[in-house]
């Protein structure tokens, strides 16, 4: 019961970072040290879904219910207090750094990993100089061809929340689909227009299911035959996000009240993932 408690609130914080522009969910889970696991769990749901199940299941329900219920909250948290909120965030993902740098601890350094982690985390920079679309798409009167390109949309988004360091959120701000999307999630826990709003979900979900479990299989291979070198590439995204969540308030104008509450959620924060990567 303890341990599917703890997966549950791994799986809570793991939803409030993919709603989150910026916030990887995949470094989130990986500095809480069940990334791996969620990765087999994904990647042999077929060979073995009773295991897999009593992995997953906890944890989505707890990303479930946070997506569901807290997205209202994370929002008026960025919007009211976008410093301290932001560096709580960054306070998650420097607690957890510790567990990722004991994978390749002792190993012998080598060009081609020193390559991989200035390549991605060069990768995470410049996306974050880009800048989100221009114009933000239309769900309101969904044709066929709109259906399919949410279901390609959903397998884009799950393969960049599913890597660590890559914002899931950031990509479909940068295509035009965040705001649709989440607007569309709220409208649907204020129970209106259920039936467009399910019908802009399904696809999306699906989406979402396909491109899981086609990354989670790419990443279990890399894992399997090169986990050094994907390590120091993850190390990259991973430091890289950590620098472009600074970034995304650099320009903040702040009292003395909101650097003491950044510090303040920043520790918290990394108190937090400390305990819950070691756990």
């Amino acid at each position: 019961m303890k341990k599917n408690l703890i997966l549950m609130l791994k799986g809570v914080v793991f939803g409030i970072a993919n709603i989150i522009p910026g916030v990887s969910g995949g470094t989130i889970a990986l500095t809480m040290g069940v990334y791996e696991d969620l990765i087999y769990s994904i990647s042999h749901f077929f060979k073995d879904p009773k295991k897999s199940l009593i992995f997953i299941m906890p944890f989505l329900i707890g990303a479930g219910l946070s997506i569901l219920l807290m997205s209202k909250l994370i929002s008026l948290c960025l919007n009211k207090f976008p410093f301290p909120t932001t560096l709580f965030f960054v306070g998650l993902i420097l607690g957890g750094v510790p567990l990722l740098t004991k994978k390749i601890k002792k190993k012998k350094v080598k060009p081609l990993n020193i390559g991989l982690f200035i390549l991605t985390f060069a990768i995470v920079v410049i996306m974050n100089f880009m800048k989100s679309g221009s114009s933000e798409i239309s769900l309101a009167n969904p044709s066929i061809l709109t259906y399919f390109i949410l279901l390609l949309v959903g397998m884009v988004a799950a393969a960049t929340m599913v890597i660590p360091g890559i914002s899931g959120s950031f990509v479909l701000m940068l295509i035009g689909y965040y705001k649709p999307i989440v607007n569309t999630v709220s409208d649907l826990t204020n129970f209106s227009n259920l039936g467009h709003n399910i019908s802009i979900l399904v696809p999306f979900g699906i989406g979402i299911v396909i491109g899981i479990l086609l990354i989670a299989k790419l990443i279990e291979y890399l894992f399997s035959k090169y986990e050094i070198p994907t390590y120091y590439a993850i190390l990259g995204f991973v430091l890289a996000s950590i620098l472009a969540l600074i970034m995304s308030v650099a320009t903040v104008k702040l009292a003395v009240v909101h650097v003491i509450g950044g510090v303040v959620t920043l520790f918290v924060g990394s108190f937090i993932g400390y305990k819950l990567g070691d756990d």
